[in-house]
């Protein structure tokens, strides 16, 4: 999902993150695409891809019951890819962070866990209903079976019923959960075995409920490369939805996830840099920065690594699904292997390259290590393993406004966009402050309004510029007048 506040090129990284994080807290993840590419033994820089789709929806248990927003762009983004909301929506696999894992576990070991949903209530309530009367005339030994019911809500079935009635007991089957009649002390006595004791079964009924955050920390624990493709929101969602609330801390926040994941590449941040060097043609997406490293305009296309769909991600031979989020994930891992190739090339000098490995590939990208793409913002990238580096943009410029009372930012930024793009920020009254990521824009600008009678626009300079240093400089001045004019009221006394 899209992000609602609005990003500027003035935004520090913090402020930043700041705007983002309330956005992250108020949307939920759909969907999450994997490929997990290994080399293949025997075979000299050879790849096999396995890539996974996962649908999501947010855990429902006890008193989680989680509220997310939809926005209508992306919806409608969605729907022009052929999203499958029934997968989504009925059948996505729940998920939790770390902080609701502790409070469901809380309630849930020490028994004040209830079903807070209504209609898991209702749901309940039917269930109780029919094995209520049917324990009417059962004799002990008989047993039923409660079809249709799977994933963790068969667990808290089992749970309200056995709390509920003291002389059945529960086993969950392929086929739905099996309710058989016992006697009370049947009942202590498989309470009592080690098979079935009460607290591995809730311990099996959490780990049920936190669903995908259980791979999650699996994927933390192998510390393995992740990659994606202008990856800063993904890795925002990966921490709110599946590790802790994001933190007030834009800082507390960059330890976090570098803690989670040591080793980040962001392909976005790669293929600017390698673009401007081989001159490719300009691209807008992560398919078509694919299809041009496997045209004939890469030097290495017919040396670099060979790349093959596990069997079972074969409709991926054939069938290109873009903003399907395994698909995304296996350009994404090609992308990094080809463009890695590429560098190698360039670094060795010849092509083809002798023996090419994983780890070379690692070497050559380190520049790029933890260097994640940042869109529209005061730096270009943020640097996850130290501080961030300094602004590249182009200077800030002033706009100065004579005859125009009332114009707001939003009429200034009509008034150039024709020109060029440009994000606006009111200064004074009359005053704006102009930036673009492009230095062709500045310049552009500064020569087309050079002389222009009532807009005038110059580099923007803090120490002459800024109100508050102005306001300090007509205090100090007043003050020093004020100082001046008591010593020579002084010495002219008696």
């Amino acid at each position: 999902m899209r992000c609602l506040f609005v990003h500027s090129l003035f935004d520090l990284p913090s402020e930043w993150y700041l705007k983002t994080r309330q956005s992250v807290q108020q949307f939920t993840i759909c969907q999450i695409g994997l490929s997990m590419f290994s080399a293949l033994e025997g075979e000299e820089n050879k790849y096999v891809a396995h890539s996974c789709n996962f649908f999501l929806f947010p855990t429902t248990f006890g008193i989680l019951d989680s509220e997310f927003s939809f926005q209508a762009s992306s919806v409608q983004f969605l729907n022009q890819y052929g999203f499958n909301y029934n997968k989504f929506l009925k059948n996505g696999i729940p998920y939790m962070n770390e902080e609701q894992e502790k409070k469901i576990r809380h309630d849930i070991l020490s028994g004040n866990w209830k079903v807070r949903s209504s209609l898991d209530k209702d749901q309940i309530k039917v269930v109780i209903d029919e094995v209520t009367r049917w324990l009417d005339l059962a004799k002990e030994g008989d047993w039923m079976t409660l079809p249709g019911i799977v994933g963790f809500q068969a667990y808290e079935v089992q749970l309200v019923l056995r709390q509920a009635l003291h002389n059945i007991w529960t086993v969950l089957k392929d086929d739905g959960v099996i309710v058989k009649k016992v006697s009370k002390q049947h009942r202590w006595y498989l309470q009592s075995t080690s098979c079935d004791r009460e607290s591995c079964w809730k311990e099996n009924i959490l780990l049920s409920a936190k669903g995908f955050s259980v791979f999650f920390h699996m994927l933390v624990k192998a510390q393995k490369p992740l990659v994606g493709h202008n990856m800063m929101m993904d890795l925002l969602y990966l921490h709110e939805k599946f590790f802790r609330p994001l933190p007030e801390s834009y800082d507390q926040f960059k330890q976090n996830i570098h803690s989670l994941f040591p080793v980040l590449i962001d392909t976005k941040n790669v293929t600017k840099d390698i673009w401007k060097e081989m001159n490719f043609p300009r691209v807008s997406s992560l398919s078509e920065v694919y299809e041009v490293l496997n045209s004939d305009l890469n030097p290495t296309k017919n040396s670099g690594p060979e790349i093959v769909h596990a069997i079972s991600c074969e409709k991926y031979v054939e069938t290109k699904c873009p903003h399907e989020a395994a698909y995304d994930a296996f350009l994404c891992g090609s992308v990094l292997l080809k463009v890695a190739h590429l560098i190698l090339q360039k670094v060795h000098g010849i092509d083809p390259i002798p023996e090419s490995t994983f780890p070379q590939y690692l070497d050559v990208l380190a520049p790029y290590v933890n260097q994640v793409n940042l869109i529209r913002a005061g730096v270009p990238k943020i640097n996850f393993s130290g501080p961030d580096y300094p602004s590249i943009r182009p200077p800030i410029l002033i706009l100065s406004v004579k005859r125009w009372p009332g114009v707001s930012e939003q009429q200034v930024y009509h008034k150039f966009q024709n020109l060029c793009k440009f994000d606006v920020r009111r200064l004074t009254r009359s005053q704006f402050l102009l930036l673009t990521n492009k230095f062709k824009d500045a310049r552009n600008i500064l020569k087309e309004y050079r002389g222009h009678p009532t807009l005038h626009i110059s580099l923007y300079r803090y120490w002459r510029h800024s109100p508050d240093v102005n306001c300090l400089l007509q205090v100090c001045g007043i003050m020093t007048a004020w100082a001046v004019l008591a010593f020579i009221l002084g010495r002219s006394g008696p």
